[in-house]
C-alpha cells in the first residue's frame, strides 16, 4: 500500500534502482561471449584429442591422416573460439565507453556555463541536455528527465556512473557530487574538472599514438616470420630433402662417411607452425597491451594473428613430405 501510494517520482527512482540490480545480477554481453566461447573451444579441443589418438579422422586439409597437423588445427579454432568472442566484445564496449567519455569534458562546461547564470546544478543539467554530445547525449536525456521527474541530483549522478562505469566518470561524479554537496560556487569546480578530464584524453591519446609504431613493428615482424618461414617451406627445404634422398641412395650413404637427416624436415615443419601459434598469441596480446593497456584489445589483435598465421600454413605453405 506504501509503494501504490508513494509519488511517481519516488517510483520512477525504484523502478530505476530495480533495472540496475536486475542487470548486474544478469550475465551481461561480455561474459555470455567468454561463456560460450571456452564451450565450444572444449569441444574443438576434445575433437582435437580424438583426432590426435586416430579416434576420429575429420581432417580440414584433403589427403592427410591423422596425427599432429590435423589435432593441431582444432587446437588453434578452439583457441579462436576461446579468445575471439570475449576479446571483440570486450573492445567494441570499452571503444563505446571511450566515445561517451570524449564529450564528457564538453558537457561538463556546458553545465559550468548554465551555473554562471545563477541556475542550480539540477537546472543547469537540464539546460546543457540540449545540446549534442555524440554517444553521450542519450545518457545526458536520461539523467536530465530523471532530474524533471523530481530525482535528486545525487541520485541521478549514481545512475549516470553505473550506466557508464568507468574509472573516469566514476572521478567526475565523486567530485561533482561532493562539491554540491558542499555549496559554493559549482560552476569553478566543473571547470577544473572538465580541464582535468580533458588533459587526461589528451594523455591518453598521446601515448596511443607513441604506441602505435611499436603495435605496427610488432605485425611487421610477425608477418615476416611467416613469408621467411614460407620462402624455407618453397624453396630452402625441399631441396633438402632432394639432397638427402640423394645422398641416401649414392654410395656414399654405405661407406658410412656421409649422411643427410632429411627425414627430421617434418618434424622441423611442425615445430614452425607451433611456433606461429605462440608468436600470434603473445605478440597480439603485447600490441594491445601496449596500445592501450587493455588486454581485452590484445585478445582481439591475437586472434587476428592466429587465424592468419594458421590459415597461412595449413593451406598456402607447401606441405613437405618424406617418401
Amino acid at each position: 500500500m506504501a509503494s501504490a501510494s508513494a509519488p511517481a517520482s519516488v517510483r520512477k527512482v525504484r523502478s530505476l534502482g530495480t533495472t540496475v540490480t536486475a542487470k548486474r545480477e544478469g550475465l551481461d554481453r561480455e561474459m555470455f561471449a567468454l561463456l560460450v566461447g571456452t564451450l565450444l573451444a572444449v569441444a574443438l579441443w576434445i575433437v582435437a584429442v580424438l583426432n590426435f589418438t586416430g579416434v576420429l579422422n575429420i581432417l580440414l586439409r584433403p589427403d592427410e591422416g591423422t596425427g599432429a597437423n590435423p589435432a593441431i588445427d582444432f587446437f588453434v579454432l578452439g583457441l579462436i573460439c576461446l579468445i575471439a568472442p570475449y576479446g571483440f566484445t570486450m573492445t567494441a564496449k570499452l571503444r563505446r565507453i571511450a566515445k561517451i567519455e570524449e564529450r564528457l569534458p564538453d558537457f561538463l562546461r556546458d553545465v559550468a556555463e548554465a551555473g554562471r547564470f545563477g541556475m542550480t546544478l539540477p537546472d543547469a543539467i537540464v539546460v546543457a541536455s540540449t545540446g549534442r554530445y555524440g554517444l553521450l547525449t542519450d545518457e545526458i536525456k536520461k539523467m536530465a528527465s530523471q532530474l524533471e521527474w523530481g530525482v535528486p541530483v545525487a541520485t541521478a549522478l549514481r545512475l549516470f556512473e553505473e550506466r557508464v562505469p568507468t574509472p573516469l566518470v566514476q572521478r567526475v561524479v565523486s567530485i561533482v557530487t561532493r562539491a554540491n554537496e558542499a555549496g559554493g560556487n559549482v560552476a569553478d569546480v566543473l571547470t577544473m574538472v572538465a580541464h582535468d578530464t580533458r588533459e587526461a584524453q589528451l594523455a591518453q591519446q598521446g601515448r596511443q599514438i607513441s604506441m602505435l609504431t611499436y603495435v605496427t613493428v610488432i605485425y611487421i615482424s610477425f608477418f615476416v616470420f611467416l613469408v621467411t618461414i614460407y620462402i624455407m617451406a618453397a624453396v630452402f627445404l625441399p631441396q633438402m630433402i632432394l639432397a638427402g634422398q640423394g645422398v641416401a641412395s649414392s654410395s656414399l650413404a654405405g661407406s658410412g662417411g656421409v649422411s643427410l637427416a632429411f627425414n627430421y624436415v617434418p618434424i622441423l615443419f611442425l615445430a614452425f607452425l607451433v611456433a606461429v601459434i605462440v608468436h600470434a598469441v603473445g605478440d597480439g596480446i603485447m600490441a594491445g597491451v601496449l596500445y592501450n593497456g587493455r588486454l581485452a584489445e590484445g585478445l582481439q589483435h591475437a586472434t587476428i594473428m592466429l587465424a592468419v598465421g594458421w590459415l597461412m600454413m595449413r593451406f598456402v605453405v607447401p606441405v613437405l613430405n618424406v617418401s
